[in-house]
């Protein structure tokens, strides 16, 4: 843990200890008010993510998350080609085999 963010959780637990505070704190308004302000941060992201979206397709960009799925669907769709290859190999081996053996 840094130093900073040591000294803030020192001096915020200093402050909720203080009884003025504590009363504040029972206020129905204040903790709305601090609710808020915490949720703040995940708005902002929310709204960056959302506006980055809309500027890629507006450019005709691939997101991060299309290029996610269409990385997972190449994947998906090349291990269903070894599937059918090695579907196909087990059929043509015994053929192979016959007609090496008919040769000799």
């Amino acid at each position: 843990m840094s130093s900073l963010k040591k000294t803030l959780m020192k001096q915020g637990m200093k402050l909720m200890s203080d009884p003025r505070v504590m009363k504040l704190m029972q206020d129905e308004r204040v903790m709305k008010a601090v609710m808020q302000m915490m949720s703040v941060p995940g708005k902002v992201q929310t709204f960056t993510h959302e506006q980055v979206e809309r500027l890629a397709k507006s450019m005709a960009l691939a997101t991060e998350d299309e290029v996610k799925d269409l990385k997972r669907t190449v994947r998906r769709l090349e291990d269903e080609i070894a599937r059918l290859e090695r579907k196909q190999d087990s059929i043509d081996a015994p053929k192979k085999k016959k007609a090496s053996g008919s040769a000799e």
